[in-house]
């Protein structure tokens, strides 16, 4: 019979790119199962270990709380979801957060380049000038569509091209 392959913390940091410290402390809160340990104190990880890493690491890009994780760190990854009716709703409840998250964060980065597009034609062109280039050679700005749903999310000066007080 074939032996599992182990890691050490040092090649599973690596593999997970997740900081021995980190590792550590996991397993100190228990989100981690305490590693075995070689004669000589050293711990070792095996693949499994790896995979709950790696879930923490995305479930944690998702901004969800190391408690919250526990739930799903429980089941067994070839665990029919269908048993734990629970979970797929705590899990699309996350899921719905994050796409509304995404949305607002969208809404931003629109604003940031229309803001981006109207300053690039209000600053100090004197640079410009000096190069050689007159200001009559610049190009009109293109109006970036903003939908009244991302204006009302910002300031009304945003609309109106009134620069807001920063």
């Amino acid at each position: 019979m074939k032996e599992a392959q182990t890691f050490t913390i040092k090649q599973t940091a690596n593999q997970t790119g997740i900081s021995e410290d980190t590792i550590r402390y996991y397993e100190k809160i228990a989100l981690l199962r305490r590693a075995e340990r070689k004669d000589n104190g050293h711990r070792i990880y095996r693949q499994e270990d790896i995979d709950t890493i790696q879930l923490i690491s995305c479930l944690k890009k998702t901004g969800m709380p190391l408690d919250e994780m526990r739930p799903f760190l429980a089941v067994s990854t070839d665990a029919d979801p269908a048993e734990y009716p629970e979970l797929v709703e705590l899990l699309r409840s996350h899921r719905e957060n994050i796409v509304s998250q995404i949305a607002s964060l969208q809404q931003v980065v629109d604003f940031i380049d229309m803001k981006l597009e109207n300053g690039r034609y209000r600053r100090d062109c004197s640079e410009e000038i000096q190069d050689g280039m007159s200001e009559d050679r610049m190009e009109e700005p293109k109006p970036k569509s903003v939908s009244t749903v991302q204006m009302s999310y910002f300031s009304v000066s945003a609309g109106t091209g009134k620069s807001p007080t920063l």
